[in-house]
């Protein structure tokens, strides 16, 4: 049997300095930046949720939504739900097929977004860019682009600009 007698690979010095960042980056620095959207009830999904209808403009199958968000479909029922009780989203049937949910943002949901994004990129400086020079953001950003690549549809790639409206909501 392959791998059942193989030695593992185990993680060189700078993979291990690499990855033990990481973790605290995703254990420490995620959970700060979820204190943005607490005191107005939402957590960082729903508010990236948000962001990704901003720069949708007319808006996103339900099912294209998930693919981009890296979500299942319940998971993303149960969000959306969330979402439209505060008036931030409408889902309808898609007028040219009816089998097809239409995500958009509403007026107060863009008004949202736009007053909390200037808070959140404030946190995401903060806790990350403010601690590197040019060189590093470009090696950060490429090496990060390589592993969510290979993670599935959940990598955003390059920025499309600011979103209709001109509101950039990250």
């Amino acid at each position: 049997m392959v791998g059942m007698t193989d030695e593992p690979r185990w993680l060189d010095d700078t993979e291990r300095r690499a990855w033990l960042s990481l973790l605290a980056v995703v254990l420490v620095g995620f959970p700060e930046l979820e204190r943005t959207f607490r005191p107005h009830g939402l957590v960082h999904v729903e508010y990236g949720l948000l962001a990704a209808l901003c720069e949708a403009g007319d808006g996103l199958r339900l099912s294209d939504l998930a693919g981009q968000m890296n979500m299942s479909p319940s998971r993303l029922s149960h969000r959306m739900r969330k979402l439209v009780e505060l008036g931030y989203v409408d889902v309808a049937p898609d007028s040219g097929d009816g089998r097809v949910s239409i995500a958009r943002i509403t007026d107060a949901g863009r008004a949202f977004a736009e007053r909390v994004a200037p808070e959140h990129v404030a946190d995401v400086r903060r806790l990350i860019f403010d601690h590197l020079d040019e060189a590093q953001t470009a090696a950060l950003a490429d090496a990060l682009e390589a592993v969510a690549g290979k993670l599935g549809d959940s990598c955003p790639g390059a920025p499309k600009g600011p979103p209709a409206g001109g509101a950039r909501a990250i």
